[in-house]
C-alpha cells in the first residue's frame, strides 16, 4: 500500500479540491482503472435507460450468464460529485463474475449541478422500480440487494432504510468503505487527514459541492443519524484500516448490531480508502471482492 501511495504521489496529479468538478471528473475517469483489474469479459453487458426521480438515467447491467439471476443494484463512489458507469465498470464486472448475481450500476445525478437530495431520490426511484421491471430484463426481482462504495455505500445504506420503511424486501446492503456521519469529525478523519489517498480537503470539497452545512444531519446524508435502524436488511461491511471513514463504518456496524440487524464486517488492515479498486497491485482488493461475493451468494441464494 505504501508503494502505491508513493506511485500516486510521484504522478503529481492535482488534488480534486484544486479542480473544478468537470476537471475532477475527467481526472478521476483517466485514473480510475489504472490500478484496477482488467475489465473481465462477461456474456451480458448492456447499457440502458431507467426511470430516475426526475427523468431517465443511464444504467448498466452485468451478468455472467443468461439465467434468471438475482440482482445487486450498485451505486458508485465519488463523493456525490465525480464517478460514473465507466469509473466503476471493472469493479461491477468482478462483483457479477464472482458472486453469480446480476449487477445493475446506476448513473445517478451528480453535484453540484444536482445537489442533495437528488442522488438519494434517484437511487430510491430505481430501487422501487427494479422489482417490477426485473422480469422484462430476464432477472429475479424478488431477490434484490443494494450496494455501493464510499458515497455509493452511503446511498446504499439510505436505500436499505427506505426499503424497510416501504416494506420492500431487500436481502442485503453491501457497504464498501461507506460514509455514515454528518461532519467528518471522528478520530480517523484526523488520523488519516493527509497522505492516505482520501484527504480531508477533498472530503470537504465533495461535501461543499453536494450539501448545505445545515442539512448534514439529515439521515439521508448521514444514515448513522437515522432515528431507527431496526429491521433493515442484513449488512455486509467492507472497511479499510487507513481510511478517514473507517470509524464511521465501524460505528454503523455496531449500531446495526445493537438494533438486531445481522452484520458481517471485514476490516482490511494496512490499506486505504478505494483499495477494492486496486486489484492489480493490492492482494487485499481480491480478498475484499471475494468477501463481497460470498456475502451476496449467501444473501441471494434461492
Amino acid at each position: 500500500m505504501a508503494a502505491v501511495l508513493e506511485r500516486i504521489h510521484r504522478a503529481n496529479r492535482p488534488a480534486f479540491h484544486s479542480l473544478t468538478p468537470r476537471q475532477a471528473r475527467i481526472g478521476y475517469l483517466m485514473g480510475a482503472e489504472i490500478l484496477d483489474l482488467p475489465r473481465a469479459p462477461l456474456p451480458r453487458v448492456e447499457t440502458f435507460t431507467v426511470p430516475g426521480a426526475e427523468g431517465p438515467l443511464q444504467a448498466r447491467l452485468y451478468a455472467a450468464s443468461d439465467e434468471r439471476l438475482p440482482v445487486l443494484l450498485y451505486f458508485h463512489g465519488g463523493g456525490f460529485t465525480i464517478g460514473s458507469l465507466e469509473t466503476h465498470d471493472s469493479l461491477c464486472r468482478q462483483l457479477a463474475l464472482r458472486s453469480g448475481c446480476a449487477v445493475i450500476a446506476l448513473d445517478y445525478r451528480l453535484a453540484p449541478e444536482h445537489r442533495f437530495p437528488a442522488a438519494v431520490d434517484d437511487c430510491w426511484a430505481v430501487m422501487k422500480w427494479l422489482p417490477g421491471a426485473a422480469e422484462a430484463l430476464g432477472l429475479d426481482g424478488s431477490r434484490l440487494a443494494v450496494g455501493g462504495d464510499s458515497a455509493g455505500g452511503t446511498l446504499a445504506a439510505v436505500c436499505a432504510l427506505h426499503a424497510r420503511d416501504l416494506g420492500q424486501p431487500l436481502a442485503l446492503q453491501l457497504l464498501i468503505t461507506p460514509g455514515t456521519t454528518a461532519h467528518a469529525d471522528t478520530p480517523s478523519h484526523k488520523l488519516f487527514a493527509q497522505g492516505f489517498l482520501l484527504d480531508a480537503s477533498s472530503i470537504q470539497w465533495f461535501f461543499d459541492h453536494y450539501i448545505e452545512h445545515h442539512h448534514r444531519r439529515d439521515w439521508r446524508f448521514a444514515p448513522l443519524l437515522a432515528p431507527d435502524h431496526a429491521e433493515v436488511a442484513p449488512a455486509a461491511l467492507i472497511l479499510a484500516e487507513c481510511d478517514p471513514l473507517v470509524d464511521e463504518g465501524l460505528a454503523y456496524g455496531d449500531l446495526l448490531r445493537s438494533q438486531g440487524v445481522p452484520v458481517q464486517l471485514e476490516l482490511f488492515r494496512g490499506v486505504t480508502h478505494d483499495f477494492i479498486k486496486m486489484g492489480r497491485t493490492i492482494p487485499e482488493a481480491l480478498q475484499a471482492l471475494d468477501a463481497c461475493a460470498a456475502a451476496l451468494k449467501e444473501a441471494l441464494k434461492p
